[in-house]
């Protein structure tokens, strides 16, 4: 069998027989040798009885959710290519040719692109064609430098060989994305193709919650890209708290007519150890993602880790804790000097910030060495079990 047409479904008794017929009639057409195939959802509007009465095979899934259908409908379809998209009656299951043509080609993954191929009025909302879908398209292109024009088309091929590899995991709304994602994290071949969007043909409101199905996609593309969530902030955060606390350290400053003293360089200590916090949780994700098969291997992080190991992380973790404490000793004579009296606050500060600051920094890599040493144990056991 070469294709299969897979449908999620959550109570589309009025369209779900037209998108059947119509998928069945250009199967035909086409002389293409294929499948329709309904993964259900629990529809309680006697929508399974109506697919398989107009040919479809229909799949029970009880798992909740649109990726949860499409998971198990991937898995029990028999064609070498699959097609999803929707049993509303919005997508155009009479022009699956494009999408064929380019599987065939050997694309691994075909997008549908509505803002090509045409959106018909009333078949999506403002909100989401002028604002949702452009911003969250625009960020998966920005993170993962995929030049998709339109991330969250619900009409998109695949040959089942490439969705296996990708080992889908998201069972709700992020399913789409992370689609898009893994295939180009795992070099895959992908493409986009014109394609329609209509007025849907369901008499009640979509499943689809623009704010907060918008916020979960956003929220995947931010944990799969640790790199824009967590470490390109954390090394701006380090780097300018570093300079700008150099730049204080010797005395206060005056820029523009504006005074700068130990209180902009405590703010700076501060970005400094926020810094280094969030590059560890972008190692943390990084790791905890590798292990839990949710991105494929990283070769330069794997040699990374050969060279940043936990003695490692202990010994520069110790020396900097050493220095802060002894400097923090030295402080504490200073003022033991006067009778643990009065002091000048612009001189004791400038020691004892930093002071504070290189102790806890280093606090923090001892640490954290040792929570990184734990997720690459839980990796390398992951990766020799079954």
């Amino acid at each position: 069998m070469e294709l299969s047409i897979v449908m999620p479904c959550l109570n589309e008794a009025r369209t779900v027989a037209t998108c059947v017929t119509k998928a069945r009639q250009w199967l035909e057409a086409q002389g293409v040798r294929g499948e329709i195939l309904v993964a259900d959802n629990g529809s309680t509007d006697g929508s399974q009885a109506i697919a398989a009465a107009h040919g479809a095979r229909v799949v029970p899934v009880d798992i909740k959710g649109y990726g949860a259908a499409l998971i198990a409908g991937i898995e029990a379809a028999q064609g070498r290519f699959i097609i999803m998209g929707d049993a509303d009656d919005s997508y155009d299951f009479t022009h699956l040719e494009r999408f064929l043509d380019k599987l065939r080609e050997g694309y691994d993954l075909v997008m549908g692109n509505r803002f090509q191929g045409g959106i018909m009025p009333g078949a999506m909302p403002p909100l989401n064609r002028y604002l949702g879908n452009p911003v969250l398209s625009g960020f998966g292109r920005l993170f993962f430098h995929a030049p998709i024009g339109d991330f969250h088309c619900g009409l998109r091929g695949f040959s089942k060989a490439a969705a296996l590899r990708m080992d889908l995991r998201c069972t709700g709304m992020e399913f789409a994305s992370e689609l898009v994602v893994k295939a180009f994290l795992l070099g895959m071949r992908v493409t986009e193709v014109p394609t329609t969007l209509a007025p849907d043909g369901r008499d009640r409101s979509p499943h689809l919650r623009p704010w907060r199905d918008g916020w979960r996609h956003l929220r995947f593309l931010l944990i799969y890209s640790p790199r824009w969530l967590f470490f390109q902030p954390g090394v701006c955060l380090m780097v300018s708290g570093a300079g700008v606390g150099l730049w204080l350290l010797p005395q206060s400053q005056t820029l523009r007519g504006v005074t700068y003293d130990v209180h902009t360089l405590l703010y700076a200590a501060m970005a400094v150890l926020i810094g280094f916090q969030a590059i560890s949780f972008a190692a943390f994700t990084r790791l905890f993602a590798l292990s839990e098969g949710l991105v494929p291997e990283d070769a330069q992080l794997s040699r990374l880790s050969r060279v940043v190991t936990l003695e490692v992380g202990l010994v520069i973790g110790g020396i900097l804790m050493l220095a802060g404490l002894g400097s923090s000793v030295y402080a504490m004579t200073q003022w033991s000097a006067r009778g643990f009296g009065p002091m000048d606050v612009g001189r004791t500060m400038r020691l004892v910030i930093p002071s504070a600051t290189v102790l806890v920094l280093g606090c923090q890599i001892v640490l954290s060495s040792f929570f990184m040493s734990v997720l690459w144990l839980r990796r390398r056991r992951s990766s020799i079990l079954p």
